[in-house]
C-alpha cells in the first residue's frame, strides 16, 4: 500500500482552489491533491471530485470529501490498518483504468458507518471498496461478490 498523506488539505499552497463544505466550512485545497473518480460512487452521480482529509492526527480515518457537492463526506479507513483477512480481487478492467501495475499503486479504502448513539456499532463496507491509485489520483468504486464480502461488515463483533 503507498503511504497515504495524512492530510490531502494545503492551506498556503500556490495552486489551490477555495471550496466551500456542510462540515468543515471553507477550505483551501491544493489542485494537485484532488482524487477523481472514474464513475461516480454509487448513488452520488453528481460527485466525481474528492479530497481526504485526516480526521485527527491521532486517528486512523479519514474524511473523503466531495468538491462537487459541500454536504456529501464518507468515513473512510484503508482497509491494509484494519486486521482482517481482506485482499479483495480486484476487477483486472478496474486496475487498468486506474492505471495500476502493481500492488504498490494501490491503496483500498473502506467507507465506514458510525452510529453516533454506539460507535462500537461501527461497520465497513468491504462489499463497495473505493480503489485509490494514490499517485495519479485517480480512484474508482467497486462492487464485489455480495456471496463473498459483506457492505455492512461489523468492525467490533460481540463477544459471546
Amino acid at each position: 500500500m503507498n503511504a497515504l498523506p495524512q492530510d490531502m488539505v494545503q492551506p498556503g499552497a500556490e495552486q489551490n482552489i477555495m471550496v466551500q463544505t456542510s462540515r468543515f466550512g471553507e477550505i483551501s485545497v491544493d489542485e494537485k491533491r484532488i482524487i477523481r473518480m472514474l464513475s461516480p460512487l454509487l448513488g452520488f452521480p453528481e460527485s466525481k471530485r474528492f479530497i481526504l482529509k485526516s480526521h485527527s492526527k491521532k486517528s486512523p480515518l479519514m474524511w473523503l470529501q466531495s468538491l462537487d457537492n459541500p454536504d456529501l463526506a464518507f468515513v473512510v479507513i484503508p482497509a491494509t490498518l484494519l486486521n482482517m483477512d481482506y485482499q479483495p480481487e480486484i476487477p483486472r478492467q478496474s486496475l487498468k483504468e486506474l492505471m495500476i501495475t502493481s500492488d504498490s499503486d494501490k491503496d483500498i479504502l473502506l467507507i465506514l458507518t458510525i452510529p453516533k448513539e454506539n460507535p462500537l456499532e461501527m461497520t465497513a463496507n468491504f462489499l463497495g471498496p473505493i480503489v485509490l491509485n494514490s499517485q495519479r489520483k485517480l480512484a474508482v468504486q467497486v462492487v464485489l461478490d455480495p456471496h463473498q464480502y459483506d457492505p455492512c461488515r461489523k468492525l467490533f463483533p460481540a463477544k459471546s
